[in-house]
């Protein structure tokens, strides 16, 4: 199963039609092919790496938590626990599994006053057997047929159910807020539920705190480390003063990062600079791009300030930028920009191609005020 295509209407502050496609459009070289694509079936390929950039307040984290609802519902088949309301929501997404490409449409409605639950209602469910030779034609709304479904599900549970049928990781959001002493929790449940080894537990602490020699959980909140040589039992709230963010932070994020080429499933990172150096955050975009690594075709999905990062991108269709006007909305940068390819992406941005730099103007009346 591979999700190509999302459109939203209603969602948090979205435009009419927010759209995001997976779909590879622009030429396809030898060498995207190796580093930049991934080929589902004969002649529709998606990206191992796409990013969401733009300014503070534009949308990024609006398009992540969108992808992140849509593959709640794929993998699960519910959509819950989620911090925002999904009332009046239409949902539509287009994903290929079994030689199919499938369309799923619904309207979301609040199961409760403060929206925690989401129920599922004008359900319908197309398919069309897909075609190397209609590729263009992929999402042509004329060529799809009803899915008949037979049987009864609790109101909160998506009709896909009887389509996928078994529950199973498509993605996991990381989010930019963190998850304080529950990082290391939600690090050894990584561990034990995608059988990671303790060498590559070690491998990854020792990328961000050399000092740490091992770290062994106890219990649900007790913790031995080997710490500067000496042995220590504590408790997951002093090792979160013992730990930087960075490295706190850090070790879960590339946990996850393994979980997700080792399994196959999409990563999705809101403000993938957060706490780290850009040689961490490129090594991440490398190890999705490199096929002997990277053998499961998982994706890399993420938001950046770091428009130096897009540098390391060849295409251009699978970077979106967000911008806000009213109304949250995304241009794809192959389809709605005239960017030279050989020109570096993050000169555009410093030169304001997309209209995305920040308000120099205010900046200085800032400091402005401050010399008062």
């Amino acid at each position: 199963m591979k999700l190509l295509h999302v459109k939203a209407k209603h969602f948090k502050n979205c435009s009419e039609n927010f759209e995001i496609d997976f779909v590879a459009k622009s030429k396809k070289t030898a060498e995207d092919k190796e580093y930049e694509l991934q080929k589902i079936t004969e002649g529709l390929y998606t990206y191992n790496t796409v990013a969401f950039v733009g300014k503070n307040a534009s949308g990024k984290t609006t398009a992540v938590e969108l992808l992140d609802a849509c593959f709640s519902i794929l993998e699960d088949f519910r959509l819950e626990s989620k911090s925002y309301s999904f009332d009046g929501v239409e949902l539509l997404m287009d994903f290929y599994y079994d030689e199919y490409i499938y369309r799923y449409e619904t309207i979301l409605k609040n199961a409760d006053s403060i929206g925690s639950k989401a129920i599922f209602t004008n359900q319908k469910i197309r398919r069309k057997k897909y075609f190397k030779s209609k590729v263009k034609e992929i999402y042509a709304d004329n060529s799809f047929e009803d899915v008949e479904i037979a049987g009864e599900l609790p109101e909160d549970t998506s009709k896909i159910f009887f389509i996928l049928k078994k529950k199973a990781t498509r993605a996991i959001y990381f989010d930019s807020f963190g998850k304080g002493i529950d990082t290391y929790r939600l690090l050894f449940a990584s561990l034990k539920d995608f059988h990671i080894s303790t060498d590559i537990l070690s491998n990854v602490i020792n990328i961000f705190d050399e000092n740490i020699s091992d770290l062994q959980k106890l219990d649900d909140h007790n913790y031995r480390i080997l710490f500067c040589s000496q042995e220590k039992v504590v408790s997951d709230k002093e090792l979160l003063y013992l730990l930087s963010s960075g490295t706190t932070k850090g070790m879960l994020l590339y946990i996850l990062v393994v979980a997700s080429l080792q399994n196959g499933f999409d990563l999705i990172v809101d403000e993938i600079e957060n706490h780290f150096h850009k040689t961490l955050v490129e090594n991440m975009i490398s190890l999705y791009k490199d096929k002997s690594v990277n053998r499961h075709q998982a994706t890399l999905i993420f938001t950046t300030h770091y428009c130096e990062l897009l540098d390391l991108f060849n295409r251009q269709d699978n970077i979106f930028i967000a911008k806000s006007n009213e109304k949250v909305y995304l241009t794809n940068m192959y389809r709605g920009y005239a960017v030279r390819p050989e020109l570096l992406k993050s000169r555009q941005f410093y030169n304001n191609v997309f209209q995305t730099a920040v308000n120099y103007e205010e900046l200085m009346a800032l400091k402005k005020e401050l010399k008062k």
